[in-house]
């Protein structure tokens, strides 16, 4: 095969590939998005209909939808996670003036928007159901502007011996003291204040 027919070859196989990579990352990314309209839209159903919902039983806030971001999937980063082995109890504030428990469990630093970013997982260490279960509460530059002003909460899962973690910020949410004050949430500890707005995830409801 001459020099040349070898070259257009390869270009031709590069464009190939490059269409059918193209093609399929849009598909993912299609797929994904699917995925999390489908989560918003049970959790509309939840807060609809359910009795443990914080819109039950209160005819003075008639639930209208919760409120988000377009769905991008850049906003769904992966974190280096450090575990604390000099770990401190720390006392978050609550939107009602009480205080609630956690032990420091590892931070989680990641870049994104220009910045790098260090946020603080916490571990429930109160007796009852969540004991044990982490706890990550932000406030970020949206919030009390586009976001609910008290900062907005990621669920993660603990896994033995990771070094990272995935910070799913189309994941955020409103705690349900952003829907009714009957309800009583743990602010975001000072570190996690982030300097980026994350424009992911739930918005200001009101």
């Amino acid at each position: 095969m001459k020099k040349q027919s070898v070259i257009i070859l390869i270009v031709v196989v590069a464009a190939v590939v490059g269409v059918l990579y193209s093609f399929t990352g849009s598909q993912d990314q299609s797929a994904y998005a699917d995925k999390i309209q489908e989560e918003r839209d049970s959790k509309d159903q939840f807060m609809r209909t359910s009795q443990e919902s914080p819109f039950a039983n209160d005819s003075t806030a008639a639930f209208t939808g919760l409120r988000y971001y377009p769905v991008d999937i850049r906003y769904k980063v992966m974190a280096t996670l450090s575990p604390i082995t000099n770990k401190q109890v720390v006392l978050l504030a609550t939107n009602d003036g009480k205080e609630q428990r956690y032990v420091q469990y590892a931070y989680a630093d990641f870049d994104l928007g220009g910045y790098h970013n260090r946020l603080l997982i916490l571990e429930m260490i109160d007796m009852g159901p969540f004991r044990g279960k982490l706890f990550l509460a932000f406030g970020d530059e949206t919030s009390a502007v586009e976001t609910y002003g008290a900062g907005r909460y990621l669920d993660l899962n603990k896994v033995q011996g990771a070094n990272t973690v995935t910070l799913d910020f189309n994941l955020a949410y409103n705690p349900y003291c952003a829907y009714s004050d009957k309800f009583s949430c743990p602010l975001p500890p000072a570190e996690n204040l982030l300097k980026v707005a994350i424009r992911a995830g739930e918005r200001q409801y009101h």
